[in-house]
């Protein structure tokens, strides 16, 4: 490492430290490890240049991955926090890929010199940034994979450096076997383009901790049918006949059960197996601090879509912290451990376990 990047170095370093012990513990190997890698590229975006230096080539990207809970956001909000760059963005997956379709959609009705539109988009939501950083990036969905495909490589051609998180390696990413294989050259490109680094652990800090970062969401509650009369708990009570109304999502409207200030009710069914999406729970989270959903059903039982719908809702509550009820089955009941299935559920299962249960109300 040369001198100009040392100063910037280790005080990144001394910022993890620093902020390890204000949350009380000690850094794991892994987290060790990966925050070597992180405060190397503090040193790196930040080394002071000469007057009539040439500008460096950005550094290599990062791509930080492992098992739910062991602290892969905090290292990477932790890096973003104590960088002393003014041009850098963080943004949570989701809200990004909400906005690249938007501009997608609107830039696609323009022209301009034959650039994509997904270049042209990019361009509108980054203007100059030089560093973006991605929270729980993913790619699950078939219908997106290529839209996701081209983001990638619109985002690895830019002097843009990008970190992001992940639950999973490269190689696990668009995990159907029936589409795996349309995704494989963007893996390809991850792993030629990105430093990947694994951060595993013994301890799944949201299911250790319960407030988990996200207050407002560790105090819904998940309720059994038996269990409804207990909703005054909680100060909720069942929708009342009149109550009922459609919500406006994204571009397209929902039909609610009850509609109480900052408060919407909805089923399982209807938000679940119906034809939504991660869009219209944003849009939801940003009109409503508690959402009840009822009738809610073991996802054994469910479709993939619906499965997949209900973890990324899961997502989108606990991100946003919005106040999660669940009314209904136990919505992991049956699933075998050790199941595909499963394993795509399992930061599902962590956030589920920063909800209350009846027994810790009584």
């Amino acid at each position: 490492m040369n001198q100009r990047m040392r100063k910037p170095y280790e005080s990144m370093r001394r910022h993890f430290q620093q902020a390890a012990q204000e949350r009380g513990f000690t850094l794991a190997p892994a987290q060790e490890h990966a925050a070597e890698r992180l405060s190397r590229l503090a040193g790196e975006l930040t080394a002071p240049t000469g007057l009539f230096r040439r500008a460096p080539a950005p550094p290599r990207n990062v791509y930080v991955w492992g098992p739910v809970g062991r602290g892969k956001s905090w290292l990477v909000d932790t890096f973003f926090d104590g960088l002393p760059i003014t041009r850098k963005r963080r943004l949570h997956f989701h809200d990004f890929f909400r906005a690249l379709h938007d501009g997608v959609a609107r830039e696609g009705r323009s022209h301009d010199g034959g650039r994509s539109a997904v270049d042209r988009a990019v361009d509108e939501l980054l203007g100059d940034c030089r560093l973006l950083v991605f929270d729980e990036f993913h790619a699950h969905d078939a219908g997106d994979a290529m839209l996701v495909a081209r983001l990638v490589r619109t985002l690895l051609d830019r002097r843009v450096t990008l970190v992001t998180t992940s639950d999973y390696p490269p190689t696990g990413l668009m995990p159907n076997p029936v589409h795996h294989h349309l995704f494989e050259p963007t893996i390809h490109l991850i792993e030629e383009r990105m430093d990947v680094l694994v951060v595993t652990g013994p301890t799944d800090y949201p299911r250790a901790r319960q407030d988990g970062g996200s207050r407002r969401f560790a105090e819904g509650a998940c309720l059994t049918d038996e269990d409804t009369a207990l909703l005054d708990e909680w100060g909720l009570s069942a929708p009342r006949p009149g109550e009922a109304a459609l919500v406006p999502a994204y571009h397209r409207e929902l039909p609610a059960k009850a509609v109480r200030a900052d408060l919407v009710w909805l089923g399982f069914d209807e938000l679940c197996e119906g034809a939504t999406a991660v869009p219209d729970y944003l849009a939801l989270a940003e009109r409503f601090d508690t959402l009840v959903l009822d009738g809610v059903r073991p996802l054994a039982s469910c479709t993939a879509d619906g499965c997949r719908r209900f973890a990324n809702l899961v997502d989108v509550c606990c991100g946003r912290d919005l106040r999660l009820f669940l009314l209904g089955a136990d919505p992991l009941a049956g699933l075998p451990e050790g199941s595909d299935l499963m394993r795509d559920l399992d930061r599902t299962a962590s956030r589920l376990a920063m909800l209350r249960r009846v027994d810790v109300a009584r």
